[in-house]
C-alpha cells in the first residue's frame, strides 16, 4: 500500500487551514519529543497535541476491509472471512487503540496545567476525550471485555497486569467520553472554514450513534444483555443529530443524479457537502508536507477488493423489487447485462460500462487480477489513475449512515415495525436520491416482502466499500453464521467479451465459484469474537483469552 504521511503530518488539511498562521492547524509533533517541562504551557502546547491524535483516523485503505464480509473479496483468501485465521502474537487492532489511550490520557491530565481561554481549552480536552472512546469502541467491539484505563500509563507495563474490565462497565466510560466530548466541541456550523477537518459536536454524537445502535443489537440478538439500553442511548443522539445537526444529503450542483458517485469523488470533499460528519483529509501544497493514499490504482486496479456475485444480487430493479421477483429480471446475456435497469447505484459502486480515463482492466472482468471478475467502482478517480496517487478525502462518518441508523433503531425499538412516517425521514431520502421507489409498509406487503430484510438491504447497499460496515453488522446480527459460510462467486464468464478468463469452476448458472463453501468456515462458539494476542495473555496472567480461542 503506498500510504505515504511524510515527514510528520498526519492530517492534512485543506488549503485555507494550511497556509494560514492559525495555531490550529494539524502539524504535528511527535510525542517523544514534547517535553513536559517546556510543554503544555499554552492552547497553542494542547493544539500540538492534539493533532497528533489524527493520525488514528481510519484511512482510505481500510475500505479493503469489505473483504471481511461476504461484500468483498482479495486475490486470495482472507482468514476472518473463511474461519482459518489463528491467534496473532500481535495485532495492530490492540495495539494501536491503547497507544491513542494513553496520548488521550496525557492530554486529559496535562491540559490542567494550560494556561488560556477556558473555552478553548475545554475544547482540546473534549478532542482528546472522542479519541479515547474511539479506541474504546474499536476495542470492544472487537474483543468485548478490555482494560479500562483512565490515566496516563506505560501501554507494555500496564497492560501486563491489567485485569479485563467489563464490556459494559466500558461502554458506560465510553458514553461518558462522548458526552463530555459533545459538551466542549463546536458544532459543525460554528467550525472556521480553516479548520475544517477537526473533531465537532456533530461527531460526537453520530459516534454515540454508531456505536449504541452496534452494541445495543449485539445485545439483543445474542442475549448478552440490556439491548434498549444502548439503542435508546443511540435513539437520542441519532434524533439530536437530525435536528440540530444540520447536515443534509449531498446533492451535486450540475448533475443531482449522479449525486451519490459524486459523494465519493473529489468533488464531494469540503466543507461546503453537508453529508459529512467525520473526514480525514488528504492534500498537499508548497508550505506542507504530503499525505496521500494509492487507494485508485493499488486496490481498485490490482484487485485488493473485488465485489462478489452475493454482493451484486443484493442490488433491486428499478422497480424496487429483488431478484428472483421482479418483472424487469431478464437472462444475463452479456457480461454488462446483469446491470440493465437495476438500483443506478449499482454502476457508481461497480463498474458496469466503459469508463473513459481509466484502462482496460478497470472495467472489463479481468479473472487473472480480480477473482470475482468484478470491479470496486466507489472512490475510484480518473484524475488519480495515471498519477498513482491520490488527495480525495477519505469519509469516517456521513449523514447518510445517521439516516440508516435512525430507521433501524426505530424498528429495534418498535417491537420490529416502522412507520412511514419515519422511513419517509430516514430511507426514503436515500432512496429519493438515488432514483429509486420509496419503500413502504403496503408496498413490502403487495410484494410478500421482510421490512428488517429491505432495511438490511439499503443499508448494505448504500455503505457498501466504506469501511468495515457489513462485516459488523453480520457480527452484530448474528448472521455471519450463515453469510460468511456460503461459497464466494462472481461474474458469469463469458470468454469472448473478457479478458484472462481462468479455468475456475462454475455453478450450475455458469457463475464462477471462487472460493468453494466447503473450504468457508464460522465457529459460532469462537468467531463473533476476535482473538486477544499471545504476547498480551502470555505477558499477562490477568489476561484470559477469548473463549474457544
Amino acid at each position: 500500500m503506498k500510504q505515504s504521511i511524510r515527514n510528520t503530518v498526519g492530517l492534512s488539511v485543506v488549503a485555507a487551514a494550511m497556509l494560514c498562521g492559525c495555531n490550529k492547524k494539524l502539524d504535528l509533533v511527535p510525542e517523544s519529543k514534547i517535553g513536559d517541562e517546556t510543554f503544555w504551557k499554552t492552547t497553542n502546547d494542547l493544539v500540538l497535541a492534539c493533532n497528533e491524535l489524527y493520525n488514528s483516523l481510519p484511512v482510505m485503505s481500510n475500505n479493503v476491509n469489505a473483504v471481511w464480509s461476504d461484500d468483498g473479496y482479495a486475490q486470495a483468501p482472507n482468514g476472518i472471512s473463511d474461519g482459518t485465521r489463528t491467534i496473532p502474537v500481535t495485532d495492530n487492532a490492540f495495539s494501536i487503540p491503547y497507544t491513542l489511550i494513553r496520548k488521550s490520557n496525557n492530554i486529559l491530565e496535562k491540559s490542567v496545567k494550560t494556561t488560556g481561554d477556558a473555552a478553548q481549552i475545554r475544547r482540546y480536552r473534549a478532542e482528546a476525550y472522542f479519541f479515547r472512546a474511539f479506541a474504546y469502541s474499536e476495542l470492544v467491539k472487537r474483543y468485548g471485555d478490555v482494560p479500562l484505563v483512565l490515566r496516563t500509563f506505560d501501554v507494555f507495563d500496564t497492560l501486563a497486569t491489567a485485569h479485563r474490565t467489563p464490556r459494559e462497565r466500558v461502554l458506560d466510560s465510553l458514553y461518558r467520553d462522548l458526552d463530555s466530548a459533545a459538551a466542549g466541541l463546536p458544532t459543525a456550523t460554528a467550525l472556521a472554514a480553516a479548520e475544517y477537518g477537526r473533531i465537532t459536536r456533530n461527531a460526537a454524537l453520530a459516534m454515540k450513534s454508531r456505536v449504541g445502535l452496534f452494541e445495543g443489537t449485539r445485545n439483543k440478538y445474542h442475549a448478552l444483555g440490556d439491548a434498549n439500553k444502548h439503542l435508546n442511548i443511540a435513539l437520542a443522539a441519532t434524533e439530536t443529530l437530525m435536528t440540530t445537526g444540520g447536515h443534509q444529503l449531498y446533492k451535486h450542483p450540475t448533475v443531482p443524479d449522479s449525486s451519490f458517485f459524486y459523494l465519493f469523488q473529489y468533488a464531494g470533499n469540503g466543507r461546503n457537502n453537508k453529508e459529512n460528519i467525520l473526514v480525514r483529509l488528504y492534500g498537499q501544497n508548497a508550505t506542507n508536507s504530503i499525505s496521500e493514499h494509492n487507494y485508485t490504482r493499488q486496490f481498485l486496479d490490482a484487485g485488493g477488493v473485488n465485489p462478489t456475485r452475493s454482493f451484486v444480487d443484493a442490488y433491486l430493479y428499478k422497480d424496487g423489487l429483488p431478484l428472483g421477483k421482479s418483472p424487469l429480471e431478464q437472462p444475463q446475456t452479456t457480461t454488462l447485462s446483469e446491470f440493465t435497469d437495476r438500483d443506478p447505484r449499482i454502476g457508481m459502486t461497480v463498474f458496469s460500462k466503459l469508463v473513459p480515463g481509466f484502462s482496460l482492466t478497470a472495467y472489463t472482468p479481468t479473472f487473472a487480477f480480480t477473482p470475482t471478475g468484478y470491479k470496486t467502482r466507489k472512490y475510484a478517480t480518473v484524475e488519480d489513475w495515471a498519477s498513482q496517487q491520490s488527495f480525495n478525502h477519505h469519509i469516517i462518518i456521513r449523514y447518510g449512515e445517521i439516516l440508516l441508523n435512525y430507521a433501524e433503531l426505530k424498528f429495534e425499538l418498535g417491537g420490529g415495525a416502522i412507520s412511514d412516517a419515519d422511513l419517509d425521514i430516514s430511507i426514503n431520502l436515500l432512496r429519493d436520491r438515488a432514483k429509486m421507489p420509496k419503500l413502504t409498509n403496503a408496498f413490502v406487503t403487495a410484494n410478500g416482502l421482510n421490512m428488517q430484510e429491505e432495511m438490511r438491504r439499503e443499508r448494505r447497499i448504500e455503505l457498501a466499500f466504506e469501511g468495515e460496515f457489513r462485516y459488523w453488522d453480520l457480527i452484530r446480527w448474528k448472521t455471519a453464521e450463515v453469510e460468511l459460510v456460503k461459497a464466494v462467486k462472481g461474474s458469469k464468464k463469458f470468454p469472448a467479451e473478457q479478458v484472462n478468463v481462468i479455468t475456475a469452476p462454475v455453478d450450475a448458472n455458469g457463475f464462477v465459484i471462487v472460493q468453494d463453501a466447503s473450504k468457508r468456515t464460522f465457529d459460532v462458539k469462537r468467531d463473533y469474537w476476535w482473538p486477544i494476542p499471545s504476547n498480551e495473555t502470555g505477558l499477562n496472567v490477568n489476561m484470559k483469552q477469548n473463549p474457544f480461542w
